[in-house]
């Protein structure tokens, strides 16, 4: 068949094949009988066997009607409780199929709750990770909220559900607009981190405004450090937005704008757009962004420390870097164009500082 082959858990003697367009778990039955083993499963659509030798269902829990009806229902509360994180697995399992938990799996749920705390923040992680990147996802996480599962990890959420909602729906008619975005806000943070941009705009709304408990929080939740300096970018980008409108922004306060956010751009204007900023606002900045010769967004140097300090026989001190930005400025400011210019600038801030007699800003 040309099928790959791994051991996901050797203990537990689970394997993976994996085919051309699909892939299939096999593992031992645990207990001493298919019914024990059956029994032990978190809900009933997953306590379904198959006999391919006599083309046998083996259904113990009416688990084919709740397939039909699309119903996500408890084997027994004991199962959940063993394993608290399939409380949260209910959620995703919902979202991913288009299900409805059953009322009484939801009753028990709530009552279990707190021991959701108990499970490795690894694990909590990536059941989240399955319904950020749902396009569903964000409405059974607020559930989850609002049933006591998340509260915890996200105390702050309940104040942003209805612009939480909207992020897909935003992602989608930005995406309609401008093919780049829909295109970056599909890609992993890193090459090595799965976590989307679209994702880390979800997060940027789950999580405290406020950047130092932002970051606590999703520490807590073992998130890497290239997802939380994403994060963080675009709640410290929110801020900048909310301090002016955009069409007030000057050049300058526009360039620190993209210095800061980065790559992270598209998150921010996802989640800017559903905190209320209007995409005809925001299309300044888009357009900016976009375009790779755009020099508030995408500067390229004129010329680089070294050549300030050969020339203008500067000591290697922060001084270099201070003047690295404002000839970057600058230049997107369409005040100079070419390297003499750039040295000309250099040296008339120098003398600038040097008359105010003041080493604060160079």
């Amino acid at each position: 068949y040309q099928a790959g082959f791994v051991v996901l858990d050797a203990e537990r003697k689970i394997a993976r094949v994996v085919f051309q367009g699909t892939t299939v778990d096999f593992a031992e039955i645990e207990g001493n009988s298919l019914e024990e083993d059956l029994w032990r499963r978190d809900f009933t659509i997953n306590a379904i066997a198959y006999n391919p030798f006599n083309d046998e269902v083996i259904d113990l829990f009416n688990a084919l009607k709740d397939l039909q009806d699309g119903t996500i229902r408890m084997v027994k509360s004991a199962n959940l409780r063993d394993d608290p994180l399939r409380l949260l697995r209910a959620y995703r399992q919902a979202a991913q199929l288009g299900f409805v938990i059953s009322p009484e799996t939801q009753t028990v749920i709530r009552e279990f709750a707190p021991l959701l705390t108990n499970v490795a923040a690894e694990r909590v992680q990536t059941e989240l990770g399955y319904l950020l990147s749902h396009p569903q996802g964000m409405v059974w996480i607020e559930k989850a909220w609002k049933d006591g599962l998340l509260s915890s990890y996200f105390p702050t959420a309940g104040e942003n559900w209805e612009i939480a909602k909207q992020v897909d729906i935003v992602a989608e008619e930005l995406g309609k607009n401008w093919s780049q975005l829909k295109d970056e806000l599909a890609r992993g943070v890193r090459d090595t981190v799965k976590t989307s941009l679209l994702a880390i705009a979800k997060l940027a709304i789950l999580v405290n405004s406020d950047p130092e408990k932002a970051e606590v929080e999703l520490m807590g939740l073992k998130y890497s450090n290239a997802e939380i300096r994403s994060t963080m970018a675009v709640i410290k980008g929110l801020a900048k937005l909310s301090e002016i409108e955009i069409s007030q922004m000057s050049v300058r306060q526009q360039f620190f704008l993209f210095q800061e956010i980065g790559k992270n751009f598209p998150a921010l204007a996802v989640v800017g757009v559903g905190k209320g900023i209007s995409i005809t606002e925001i299309d300044c900045l888009i357009q900016r962004y976009i375009n790779p010769e755009d020099q508030v967004a995408h500067p390229t140097p004129l010329l680089n420390g070294n050549d300030l300090i050969t020339v203008l026989k500067l000591p290697k001190s922060p001084i270099i870097g201070q003047l690295l930005t404002e000839i970057k400025i600058a230049r997107a400011e369409g005040k100079i164009s070419t390297k003499v210019e750039a040295i000309q600038l250099a040296e008339k801030l120098i003398q600038i500082k040097n008359e105010e007699g003041r080493g604060n800003k160079y």
